[in-house]
C-alpha cells in the first residue's frame, strides 16, 4: 500500500521519555501509557503549514502528548528550523519524538505503478498534486549525514524513512546500503534510525519479501522498524507473528485502522484493527511510543480526536 508514501518532486521526497511497557497491570493494556498517546502529523494535512502553532495547541487540548512530524510542503520541518520546530512543540507541553524524511527519490511512474486499487491511484493523484509545486527535499540517500544532525538539532530519539523504492531487488539492495548507513549516521549523533512499512514491503518481488530481505541485511541496533498496523493488516500480516519473529525491533508503530468496507484509512477503533490483541503484545515488540495516523482524513481535528479517545479508553 502506498499512501503513507510521499510523492517525491525532483532530487527529494520528500518521560514517558522511555516507554518500557514492563508489564500489563489490572489497570489497562499499558498500565499508565495513556499519556503517552502520540499522533503523526501528516495526519492534519496542511494545518501544520498553514497555522502551525495554533495547530499544535488545538492538539494538546485533545490530549496527546508525544508527536512524530513528516515531510510537508515547506519540507520536512514545516518551514522552521528543527530548533524552532522542537522549541514550539514544547511550549505546549508536548514532546517531539520522532521525524519522517524520504529514503530516496521515486518518479512518477514508480509512484503511479505501485497502487494496488483504483482507491490507491486516487490517492497518489492527490498527493502528487499536493506537492507537484514543492521544493526539493533532502533524502537519506543523498543526505543521510546531514537529516541525522538536524534530528540531533530538534532534540528527537528518532529519524524514520518514511519509504524508499523497493519493487526491484537493485532496489532492496540500496535500501540496505542506505539504512545501514543512516544508521550509522543516527548512532553517532544519539538519535536512532528507523524503517515505516507499507504494504508493498510484505509482496513477492524476484524471490524475495522488501521486509524481510530489509531485516535481515541490515544491523538489528542500528535499523528499527515502525510498524504501521494498518498496512501490515492490510497486506495480511498479523502483527503479533512479526513481534515474535523479530523481538524488540519495534520501538514505533503507527496506530491507524481501515474501514470494514474497502480498506481505506479510518478513525482509530472504528475498523478492522484488533488494537486490543496487538496493544496486549506490546512489550515483546519493544514498542515506545505509538502514533496515531489516518491518511487522508477527512476532518481532521475531529477525526484525531475521536482515535485519542478511542486510544485513552482502550489502554486506560
Amino acid at each position: 500500500m502506498t499512501t503513507r508514501r510521499k510523492f517525491l518532486h525532483q532530487s527529494g521526497t520528500f518521560a514517558l521519555a522511555s516507554l518500557l511497557l514492563p508489564c500489563f497491570s489490572k489497570a489497562g493494556l499499558l498500565g499508565k501509557a495513556t499519556a503517552s498517546i502520540g499522533l503523526q502529523l501528516y495526519t492534519l494535512g496542511d494545518l501544520m503549514t498553514t497555522d502551525a502553532k495554533g495547530t499544535l495547541q488545538k492538539l494538546a487540548a485533545i490530549g496527546y502528548k508525544e508527536l512524530e512530524s513528516a515531510g510537508s510542503s515547506k519540507g520536512n520541518y514545516y518551514g522552521f528550523k528543527p530548533k524552532e520546530l522542537a522549541a514550539m512543540i514544547k511550549d505546549t507541553g508536548m514532546n517531539w519524538r520522532s521525524a519522517h524524511v524520504g529514503g530516496a527519490p521515486f518518479n512518477i511512474e514508480q509512484f503511479i505503478k505501485s497502487a494496488k486499487t483504483a482507491q490507491d491511484s486516487a490517492r497518489i493523484q492527490r498527493m502528487t498534486e499536493r506537492f507537484k509545486n514543492m521544493a526539493p527535499t533532502l533524502n537519506l540517500k543523498n543526505d543521510y549525514q546531514r537529516l541525522a544532525d538536524d534530528a540531533a538539532e530538534g532534540g528527537i530519539s528518532y529519524l524514520v524513512c518514511s519509504s524508499i523504492p523497493v519493487s526491484t531487488l537493485d532496489e532492496m539492495k540500496t535500501a540496505v546500503e542506505v539504512f545501514n548507513k543512516s544508521g550509522e549516521a543516527c548512532k553517532k549523533v544519539g538519535v536512532q534510525f528507523a524503517y515505516h512499512n507499507h504494504t508493498t514491503e510484505f509482496d513477492q518481488i524476484e524471490g524475495h519479501r522488501p521486509f524481510d530481505y530489509i531485516l535481515a541485511n541490515t544491523n538489528k541496533d542500528l535499523v528499527k522498524m515502525e510498524l504501521d498496523l494498518a498496512w501490515a493488516t492490510k497486506a495480511n500480516q498479523d502483527p503479533i507473528a512479526l513481534f515474535k519473529q523479530h523481538p524488540g525491533r519495534f520501538p514505533l508503530w503507527h496506530a491507524k485502522d481501515l474501514d470494514k468496507t474497502n480498506k481505506n484509512p479510518a478513525e482509530v477503533g472504528s475498523g478492522i484493527v484488533d488494537f486490543k490483541r496487538i496493544f496486549s503484545n506490546a512489550k515483546e515488540s519493544g514498542m515506545k511510543y505509538f502514533f496515531v495516523e489516518q491518511d487522508g482524513a477527512p476532518q481532521p481535528l475531529q477525526n484525531v480526536t475521536n482515535s485519542f479517545n478511542y486510544l485513552k479508553k482502550l489502554t486506560a
